[in-house]
Parts: C-alpha cells; structure tokens; sequence
C-alpha cells in the first residue's frame, strides 16, 4: 500500500481536526474513577469509549502500551483492536511503546509497530534513543517506507529527565537534548515535512533549539502537568508541535461526548 508521509498525513489530520495528541492511558485509578473493573474487561470497555469518543474528532490518538501489556496476552488483544478501530478512522494512531535496542532487536520492534503485516502496526511509535539515536535506524528507515513516523524522546518533562538531559556532552558544547534533537533533523532534510519527530515536554524549562528539526514535534506536559498551549508555541516556533494530553482529557470520562467536548475545547472546536 502506498500512502503519504507520516508527516503530511499528520498535518492534513491537524488541519481537519485541530493540533491534538490524546492518550489513551486506562491506568487502574481511571478504570476506577469511570466504574469500571481493573480486569481486562475493564480495558476493553475504557478503550472502547475512548475509541468512540475520539476517533474522526481527534488528529493523534496515542495508546500508551504498558496499561495493556499490564494484562499480558489479553491486554495486547484488547491494543490491536483499538489499533484496527483507529486505522479505519481519519485520525492517525501513535503506539506509545518508548522501544529502544540495536540491530535486530531494533528491527523487530520496528516489525512490530511499523510493519503492513503487524496486527499491532500504527501510524507512528514513539522510541527511546539511550543507545544513541543511530541504532533506532531500522524503525527509522521503515517509517520512511511506510509512510509512518517516530518520536524520538529528546527532552522530557519529569524532573531526573531533565537533569540527564540537560547536560552538556563532553567536547561539543551542546546539551544532551540538543544533540538528540540535531540527529533526528538529519533524516529530516529535503523532505516537505519529516517523519522522525521528536518528544518535547512542554514543561521543561531549558528546551531544545527545534528551529532546524522540520518535523512532528510531540509535547506532554499540558493540562495536568501544569503546561499552557502558550508554552507549546513558545518552545516549537513554527514547527508542527501537537500538545499531548491524557488525564486533563479522561479525567472528563465516562461519557463519550463528555470526552470528546474536552478534547475539542482544547483546540477551540467545541
């Protein structure tokens, strides 16, 4: 199948629907907090609503993959079918999986998340570059093919990420997240709009320079965290940044209107 790039697909979905990322996060307290059991009928029916609420309304939906891997087998059954049921909607899905290994570990979870044949393939994963961004290259390159994207965390927004990521690499004079954020603008050049993204806290007090990055830019932190859609502008420029949030959104459940009335507020689309 051929299909556009990751990075205009996102684009035409923010146009259509507004800049937004909501996760799908069915933590116990939430499956609680909605009625439900903390079993994976509970998943189901949390991932379901969320399904109902968001899908077509919603430009990026992002289920963050250890509340289901928390229920083994099961749970990852419960993912590929919220995956299948995004897939067949006009938003776009990002499995929040934060994979990160070299050569052939790397390339199977590339198979995983990113491959036509994968029952658990999204629009986009997100990845962690700790052994240098260079060994995430076989979901990098697939991506490509695909027409999916990566987000490569680079700066995020919990206090001891912040501390390691700021730091300044021997000899360059650049920090940790900067150095991140330049690797990933590589793969980037001479494409309309790139599909390595990256993940940017939209608390974090000291960001990376995103001028020459010419892709997706993932930010959490709004809502909950305590982080402004004016911060969000602030630390992306002219990049196409989507504010990630989960609990300032779910915590609007269980009604399906309740949750998608949220979520459109945001973007100023209610």
């Amino acid at each position: 199948m051929v299909r556009a790039p990751f990075g205009e697909r996102l684009a035409a979905a923010g146009d259509d629907f507004g800049r937004l990322c909501v996760g799908i996060d069915p933590h116990e307290s939430l499956l609680r907090d909605w009625g439900l059991s903390c079993d994976v009928d509970g998943l189901r029916e949390f991932s379901r609503r969320c399904v109902d609420a968001f899908v077509g309304h919603v430009a990026l939906i992002k289920p963050q993959v250890a509340f289901f891997e928390h229920f083994g087998a099961a749970g990852f059954a419960v993912l590929e079918e919220t995956l299948e049921q995004i897939r067949e909607s006009e938003s776009l899905s990002c499995a929040d999986a934060k994979r990160g290994d070299i050569g052939s570990t790397m390339e199977g979870y590339a198979y995983a998340w990113l491959d036509d044949r994968s029952p658990l393939r999204a629009d986009a994963v997100t990845l962690t570059p700790y052994l240098g961004v260079g060994s995430l290259e076989p979901a990098i390159e697939m991506a490509g093919r695909e027409g999916r994207g990566v987000f490569i965390m680079a700066a995020n927004s919990n206090p001891e990420a912040e501390a390691l990521q700021s730091q300044t690499l021997s000899g360059t004079g650049t920090t940790l997240a900067q150095t991140m954020v330049d690797e990933c603008a590589d793969y980037n050049r001479g494409m309309r709009i790139g599909h390595v993204g990256v993940v940017v806290g939209a608390t974090v007090a000291k960001p990376p320079v995103l001028d020459g990055l010419n892709a997706p830019v993932l930010m959490p932190g709004v809502g909950a965290q305590g982080a402004t859609l004016d911060d969000v502008t602030r630390i992306a420029g002219d990049n196409l940044a989507f504010p990630n949030v989960s609990r300032s959104v779910l915590s609007a459940g269980p009604d399906t209107s309740e949750l998608r009335k949220r979520a459109k507020a945001l973007v100023g689309r209610a």
